[in-house]
C-alpha cells in the first residue's frame, strides 16, 4: 500500500544539487525522516545534476523543473502544488533543522495555526556580524523562543498547512515572493500563526561585509518601498517617512536588545554591539531609498541572495562551515 507524507518539505535552487547537499543531510537525520517528502526546485534536472543516492532515507523526493528565470515566489508555489502531504515547510540551503525540527512543527500543526515557525539560532555565531545579521532579521523568533501564537512568522523558513495555501489559487506565485503581505492576509481572513520553541533550526548568516552591507540596505529598501506601496502613501507622505529614516536605529535598538535579553543573549552585547548598530544605520539608509524612489531591483538581488551562502562567508568563517558536517 502506497503511503502518504506527513510533511513536505521544500528546497529551491537556481544551482547544482551540491549546494543543497548539506541541508538535506539535516532533513535525512530527521527523527520522522521516513514520513517527509523532499520537494527540490530547480530549473531543470540537467542543471541540479541530482545525486540519485541522496534519495534514501526519505518516503520520497522529487524534483520540479521550473524552468529559466523564475521568480522565488513563482518557484515556491510550484513546490507547494506538487507536494502531497497536508503540511509544507519551506527550508534553505543555509538553514539547519535539529533533529526534531520536523516532529514538532508537525505536532503543532494538530492545532488551529495556518502557519507554524521554528526557533532560529545561530549557525556560525563565532562572528559578531553574524550575529547583528540574525537579531535584525530573525530577532522575533530568536531561540530559544516562547512559545506562543505570534503575529508574523519568518518568510524563508516556516511551515503551513497546505490547504491553505492552495486556496490561493493562481495568486499563490505572488504571495509567496511577498510572504509579509501572504501573513497580513492570513490573519485578515482569522487565520492564526504560532511559534513552537521546541523546533529549532540555525541560521547561517552572512559574514563577509561588502555583502552583508548590501544585503541589510536592500532589505530596508525592500521594506520601505512595500509598506509604502502596500499602503497606497502619497508622495508627501513618503517624504516624511524618508525624514525619519534616521531615526529606525533609534527605534528598533531597544526592541532587539529587549529580543537579546529574552533569549537569554545579554552578553554578546558588548562583542555584537557595534556590528549590531552598524546594521541599523545601513538599514534605515535602505529604507530612506526606499521612500523616495522604490524598490528597484531589490527584490529580485536578495531572492538571488538568499542562494549558496558560503559565497558570503568571511574566509574564516568559511573554513569553519566547510569542516562542519
Amino acid at each position: 500500500m502506497k503511503r502518504n507524507p506527513t510533511m513536505s518539505v521544500v528546497l529551491v535552487t537556481p544551482h547544482r544539487y551540491e549546494t543543497l547537499r548539506k541541508v538535506m543531510r539535516r532533513l535525512r537525520a530527521q527523527t520522522i525522516a521516513a514520513q517527509l517528502e523532499v520537494v527540490i526546485v530547480a530549473p531543470s534536472l540537467m542543471r541540479l545534476a541530482f545525486d540519485e543516492s541522496e534519495r534514501s532515507g526519505f518516503l520520497r523526493v522529487q524534483v520540479v523543473e521550473s524552468g529559466e528565470s523564475t521568480s522565488l515566489g513563482v518557484a515556491k508555489a510550484a513546490g507547494v502544488r506538487a507536494a502531497a502531504a497536508p503540511v509544507v515547510a519551506f527550508a534553505e540551503d543555509h538553514c539547519y533543522p535539529e533533529p526534531d525540527w520536523a516532529a514538532q512543527l508537525l505536532a503543532a500543526h494538530a492545532g488551529p495555526w495556518a502557519a507554524v515557525a521554528p526557533a532560529i539560532g545561530n549557525a556560525n555565531p563565532e562572528e559578531a556580524v553574524s550575529w547583528a545579521n540574525l537579531l535584525i532579521a530573525y530577532g522575533h523568533w530568536l531561540a530559544p523562543a516562547v512559545t506562543r501564537e505570534i503575529h508574523d512568522v519568518p518568510a524563508h523558513n516556516s511551515s503551513y498547512k497546505r490547504d491553505v495555501l492552495l486556496g490561493y489559487g493562481p495568486e499563490l506565485d505572488t504571495m509567496l515572493g511577498r510572504e509579509g503581505s501572504l501573513h497580513a492576509d492570513l490573519r485578515a481572513q482569522g487565520h492564526k500563526l504560532y511559534i513552537t520553541g521546541a523546533a529549532r533550526a540555525y541560521h547561517l548568516n552572512p559574514t563577509r561585509a561588502p555583502d552583508w552591507w548590501i544585503l541589510r540596505f536592500n532589505a530596508g529598501r525592500l521594506y520601505a518601498a512595500t509598506r509604502a506601496a502596500g499602503e497606497g502613501w502619497s508622495q508627501a507622505r513618503r517624504m516624511i517617512y524618508a525624514g525619519g529614516a534616521p531615526l529606525v536605529p533609534l527605534m528598533r535598538l531597544p526592541q532587539l536588545l529587549g529580543q537579546l535579553r529574552q533569549a537569554g543573549l545579554s552578553a554578546l552585547l558588548p562583542r555584537i554591539f557595534p556590528a549590531l548598530l552598524l546594521g541599523l544605520l545601513i538599514h534605515s539608509a535602505g529604507e530612506l531609498a526606499g521612500y523616495i524612489v522604490g524598490e528597484g531591483g531589490t527584490r529580485e538581488y536578495l531572492a538571488n541572495f538568499e542562494y549558496d551562502r558560503i559565497r558570503q562567508l568571511a574566509r574564516a568563517d568559511r573554513i569553519r562551515h566547510l569542516e562542519v558536517v
